[in-house]
């Protein structure tokens, strides 16, 4: 599981803003359109997965996994084949986009449920921060390499190679020899649509998951809604290169690495609510820093700092988040409150990535980063900063303080 995550992880942070990157640089679109994009693939993949939380739930998860691979390798290599042959428009990359949004909604899904049948629960720490180094580690090398290939082989050189990602990624989950748990049975006389609403109604129901789904959800959904911005400044408006571009998010990412590894240890010293609050406050100035950008090393060395910054603390919090929602979720109701989580994320990443390109368009990209990393500010309000009155979240602290006995595993955490 961990080798088939880190081979697609690497696929996609070597492809990140390839679409983007694509309708600047071949399709000459502008800044609206361009996050459009993210906007298209987003909504319309959530309003087509809002009945997939019991379908996942209810139907074993390392086969939805292998077919949700292939959908998206398969998608993916009609882009570098319609460009090759002259036809590459901007409503197939809309099309391509929401076919791929899908297809993630499923995996997350059944990859989150997958994890707690492979890992011991008091290793479900461990295999977090290793999902979470890997996947930091994946954007390290990425972006640059990726930037690199471009400069040299044109824009869709890493939308073939994140294709062929998934591809092994479908690869080595097949080769996974331990049983997998029969998916739990649907319960006579319920209805499709109470299925479809369980996991929004098991949020709803527990004062700390929705605390963490309206720090995630909003927090996520502004932070993701720059980065179609940035990609159009930096590219078009400072003039980067796309090998500088690439750098300037893959050399922080090193960071994430590092805040990967100390996050359990952290949790462990000080305890989960700590942790939560102090990363999730320090990770937001970093989004503000990215409004002043200016052209040349100045600017590049800025990017750098601020991605730093916003990359180390959100290593540090997402494997502490990532754990405690994988406990809360019930086991019955794991993939659909997951599922229920990546479509409010989709849509809160597209709503937000609307707004930031119309305001673009508006006025300028530069503007509409100052308002999200603001509004980005304002969330900390949702952060845990009381205890919760039953001492839920010691849990949390206890499990990471843990000794770390039976066999080491790693998995695929799905956030």
């Amino acid at each position: 599981m961990w080798r088939a995550y880190s081979v697609s992880a690497l696929g996609t942070w070597l492809a990140l803003d390839a679409f983007p990157m694509i309708a600047v640089l071949a399709l000459h679109v502008s800044a609206a359109e361009v996050a459009l994009i993210a906007v298209a693939g987003g909504a319309a993949a959530a309003l087509l997965a809002l009945p997939l939380g019991p379908w996942v739930e209810f139907r074993p998860k390392r086969r939805l996994m292998i077919r949700a691979d292939l959908v998206r390798c398969g998608v993916l290599a009609t882009v570098p084949a319609a460009y090759l042959a002259g036809s590459l428009t901007y409503v197939q990359l809309l099309v391509v986009a929401v076919v791929v949004a899908v297809s993630d909604i499923v995996f997350t899904g059944a990859s989150g449920a997958h994890l707690k049948a492979l890992v011991p629960p008091e290793r479900l720490g461990d295999a977090n921060g290793s999902f979470e180094s890997a996947s930091w580690m994946a954007t390290a090398i990425g972006p640059p390499s990726g930037g690199a290939l471009i400069g040299l082989f044109g824009p869709v050189v890493t939308v073939v190679l994140n294709a062929l990602s998934f591809l092994g990624s479908a690869l080595a989950i097949r080769r996974i020899e331990a049983p997998e748990p029969a998916p739990p049975a649907r319960r006579a006389g319920t209805s499709r649509r109470a299925e479809i609403a369980e996991g929004w109604r098991v949020i709803a129901a527990s004062g700390e998951l929705r605390r963490l789904f309206a720090v995630t959800v909003l927090g996520n959904s502004l932070i993701m809604a720059v980065a179609p911005l940035m990609t159009y400044r930096m590219l078009h408006d400072l003039g980067f290169s796309t090998l500088e571009y690439g750098l300037s998010i893959g050399v922080p990412c090193l960071g994430g690495f590092v805040g990967g590894r100390l996050s359990r240890p952290l949790v462990a010293r000080f305890g989960l609510r700590r942790v939560l609050v102090a990363a999730g406050i320090g990770r937001l100035p970093g989004l503000l820093g990215l409004a002043f950008v200016g052209p040349g090393l100045p600017g590049l060395l800025t990017v750098m700092v601020s991605q730093l910054d916003l990359i180390v603390g959100s290593a540090i919090f997402s494997p502490a988040f990532a754990t405690r929602r994988l406990q809360l979720a019930g086991e019955r109701t794991t993939a659909r409150v997951i599922t229920a989580w990546k479509i409010a994320s989709q849509v809160g990443i597209a709503s937000c990535t609307l707004l930031g390109g119309m305001l673009a368009s508006g006025a300028t990209a530069r503007t509409a980063i100052v308002v999200a990393g603001a509004a980005a500010l304002g969330t900390a309000a949702f952060l845990p900063w009381r205890a919760p009155e039953t001492g839920a979240s010691e849990t949390v602290a206890e499990t990471a303080a843990a000794p770390a006995t039976g066999k080491a595993s790693g998995g695929v955490a799905a956030r």
